[in-house]
């Protein structure tokens, strides 16, 4: 390890042995069952998992940021409690498909261990019951890596990359976790080197990008050469649908200022490479919330093909940090009234939300849908369709991210009729609250003035 808390008492606990084991010969769609133990330290319960078949045209995923794990005990690091509520949601889902074969994509910010190696084996324990049974791929984060003397730190990132790792430099992520690909960094410490940086697969009729915003990524960089050649070599008859995944947003309009030098520079370097190679979705955690844009380049919307304009093929960006940690920075305030709390939502901000859920991705060679489903209801709350031309059908420039009621009708989420007659219906029925409101809070304040009571608190908050 390389800094405190990770490196000392405090923090430290042995792991114990880690194994990796790989199976070879796994014929494509098949169900397998499978132990992990020894006949000396017993075995583990059965467990079972579908093998990808590499000849599907439909991708199934459930993605999400930012998760973190509850304890059953009190400690003094704070862990996440509604991450029971998105593995319970997840879980639901799963046992809902069957046998066919998904993956979890937890982009960065995992177990928020931050040094407390303990926390590790809880997050495992948490996600045991899913981890075993579908592919669980990650991405890392600023909480597992950043520390003082990480080796790659410029000056703009001074404010940036700090010691939100708790001193882990990557390695408890490193050891924990295989994805495909080579890619490492040094540490430049006696600890190995930080693995798992940015690699891509194919499931079906899509292809995945992870990255790094916690290392290198700007142009010359081995991660940008590798982002470069990975999707300019995408062949798009086999996969229409590009999905980069990474930690830190290039679009928010939560209050993350810290983070805006950083912002720029993938502005600067990244988005003229999705861009010219049609990145379709590009999915982002760190900020706690749900947020979904319109199809985006440099904060202008692009067209959707509405009205007869021409559409343009724009990734759509979508922030999904809201699956457990509860610290909810607030929305960018006005500019000329920065203290006030009124938080307008721009244009190119389609939905936004502070609920804690889950994303779901169902792709087929026509059509990709992202889901959002809150963990108060488990049902969906917003959605988004995109065509394998790149086409975005809907929450887009002309309809300004009001794409209705969203509710569930024989297991297909389906929008209400009429966003207009739907807040037409919401208007009418606040202002007759409103109204009511208003009769109840004039009363007391009158029964108030004739009693001589003196009001000491409101109930406005």
């Amino acid at each position: 390890m390389c800094h405190a808390p990770a490196n000392e008492s405090v923090g430290w606990r042995d792991p114990g042995w880690i194994f990796d084991a790989v199976m070879s010969g796994l014929k494509g769609g098949v169900k397998y069952y499978y132990q992990v133990g020894s006949e000396s330290k017993g075995w583990s319960t059965t467990r079972s998992f579908v093998s990808w078949d590499k000849s599907s045209n439909e991708t199934i995923a459930f993605l999400f940021g930012d998760m973190g794990t509850a304890t059953p005990y009190l400690t003094f690091s704070r862990t996440q409690d509604e991450s029971i509520s998105t593995i319970k949601w997840i879980l639901r889902d799963l046992e809902a498909l069957g046998d066919k074969p998904t993956f979890i994509s937890h982009i960065g910010d995992i177990s928020y261990a931050r040094g407390y190696s303990w926390l590790w084996d809880e997050f495992f324990n948490l996600i045991e019951p899913v981890a075993s049974k579908v592919p669980y791929h990650v991405c890392i984060g600023n909480h597992e890596y950043d520390w003082p003397s990480q080796p790659w730190k410029p000056d703009w990132a001074n404010s940036i990359y700090g010691t939100d790792g708790g001193g882990e430099c990557g390695v408890p992520y490193s050891l924990r976790f295989n994805m495909p690909g080579n890619s490492s960094e040094p540490t430049g410490t006696h600890a190995p080197a930080t693995r798992n940086l940015y690699y891509s697969f194919d499931m079906g009729p899509v292809h995945f990008v992870y990255m790094s915003t916690e290392t290198n990524f700007l142009q010359g960089s081995s991660q940008f050469d590798f982002l470069k050649h990975d999707l300019e070599s995408v062949d798009r008859m086999k996969t229409p649908f590009v999905v980069v995944q990474g930690h830190r947003p290039m679009y928010t309009t939560s209050f993350e200022s810290r983070d805006a030098p950083l912002r720029e520079k993938m502005l600067e370097h990244l988005e003229p490479l999705f861009v010219k190679n049609n990145v379709n979705l590009a999915l982002w955690g760190h900020v706690h919330r749900y947020e979904r844009f319109c199809p985006l380049k440099n904060f202008t919307c692009g067209s959707m093909g509405q009205k007869g304009k021409d559409w343009e093929a724009l990734p759509v960006h979508v922030v999904i940090g809201m699956a457990g940690q509860d610290w909810q920075p607030t929305w960018e305030p006005r500019p000329d009234h920065p203290h006030d709390p009124v938080y307008p939502q721009p244009k190119r901000s389609l939905y936004r939300t502070g609920e804690f859920g889950y994303t779901r991705l169902i792709a087929t060679k026509e059509k990709l849908t992202l889901s959002f489903v809150g963990n108060h209801d488990g049902e969906v709350h917003d959605m988004v369709e995109i065509l394998a031309s790149g086409q975005v059908l809907n929450g887009g420039d002309d309809n300004h991210g009001k794409v209705g009621a969203v509710h569930k009708v024989d297991d297909v989420t389906r929008y209400s009729f009429s966003h207009y007659v739907w807040g037409g219906s919401v208007l009418v029925l606040g202002g007759f609250v409103g109204y009511v409101l208003g009769f109840v809070s004039h009363a007391r304040r009158q029964i108030a003035t004739e009693r001589g009571w003196t009001s000491l608190k409101t109930e406005e908050r």
